[in-house]
């Protein structure tokens, strides 16, 4: 069985393609700072886990994932860094390389890290290069890449760049990934949708009618049947940029909703209704707890094909329970 622990856990994408892809293992802890995230992975999971920080963890898995906040590293957002001495909400990152200093000799396996593409950039990427810098101090083999939710075949332009440290004499593979073709929006998009849904604000609609299909649209796109993905799912839809409009059968757009959201980041409706339960929000009024939860989770999807690759050398008998990840590694 795999052990696995969660920091910045959103709402389980990790857990959640373990359990797609059949892998026996153990949640054996998850750490979550915003409240309503940790409801929602609760009523989902079935836990009773509290918001939490991650400074000071120790716990002993065989697979860390994390995901710091994206905020000081993103292009959308203001760009703070994510250097220790920054002391933003991007550099907790370096709070995961002190638990594992912290854990008395015990190495996870693997450590799994996720975040924006503008990591790289000139002025974010010595945040970067200290972390893969710090991980090889602690004697791991780091590769990392962008990788893209279409070439998994989720219809989401959503580019990440994914971080897999092992302690492994070979690097992670990413030219391994399994790709897939990517499905069409058709099978991801709601029919009768609440009027709540669509634009209404004057300073949008006065731009739509005339838009020619292929050009932006306030910072995202007109979704049919030449655009057949989204932009980045975001943490909301009614501001710029957000990931599209889909133009209705009477020349009026709306936004996606909160469902199709949670579905192009890999999540079933089952999921998206236990944290529905817990959120309701208000009639009529467009959900933001849960948008929020689906643009800042992981494309449980592309996680599937990293787990996939990193346990492949023996891949059967860890997906039937007769071999621990300790001894595929």
């Amino acid at each position: 069985m795999i052990k696995i622990l969660e920091l910045f856990g959103g709402i389980g994408a990790p857990r959640k393609a373990l359990i797609n892809l059949g892998i026996e293992h153990k949640a054996i802890d998850y750490v979550e700072w915003n409240e309503k995230a940790v409801r929602s992975y609760n009523a989902m999971f079935d836990n009773r886990y509290k918001p939490e920080s991650i400074v000071g963890y120790s716990l002993k898995p065989d697979i860390l994932i994390h995901g710091s906040p994206c905020q000081d590293f993103s292009i959308g957002g203001k760009q703070y860094g994510g250097n220790i001495a920054d002391g933003t909400r991007s550099s907790l990152m370096f709070e995961t390389l002190k638990i594992i200093e912290g854990l008395g000799g015990w190495k996870p396996h693997a450590v799994i890290w996720e975040n924006v593409k503008n990591v790289l950039s000139g002025k974010m990427v010595g945040a970067f290069s200290r972390y893969l810098k710090d991980m090889e101090t602690l004697g791991y083999r780091n590769s990392y890449e962008i990788l893209d939710a279409r070439d998994f075949g989720i219809p989401q332009a959503r580019e990440r760049i994914f971080t897999v440290s092992t302690l492994d004499d070979k690097p992670f593979n990413f030219n391994n990934l399994e790709c897939k073709k990517m499905r069409p929006i058709s099978e991801f998009l709601e029919e009768d949708v609440p009027e709540h849904y669509f634009v209404t604000q004057p300073s949008m609609v006065s731009r739509l009618p005339d838009m020619p299909i292929n050009k932006d649209i306030f910072g995202g796109r007109m979704l049919d049947e030449v655009i057949d993905y989204v932009y980045t799912i975001t943490t909301k839809q009614m501001r710029v940029p957000n990931s599209g409009v889909v133009r209705m059968d009477d020349d009026r757009f709306r936004y996606l909703t909160e469902k199709e959201c949670w579905r192009l980041m890999g999540f079933e409706d089952k999921d998206f209704q236990n944290a529905l339960g817990v959120h309701p929000g208000r009639p009529g009024m467009l959900n933001s707890a849960l948008y929020h939860q689906a643009g800042n989770s992981i494309v449980v999807d592309v996680l599937e094909a990293i787990f996939k690759e990193l346990l492949f050398p023996r891949k059967e008998q860890i997906f039937k329970g007769q071999m621990t990840l300790d001894q595929v590694l």
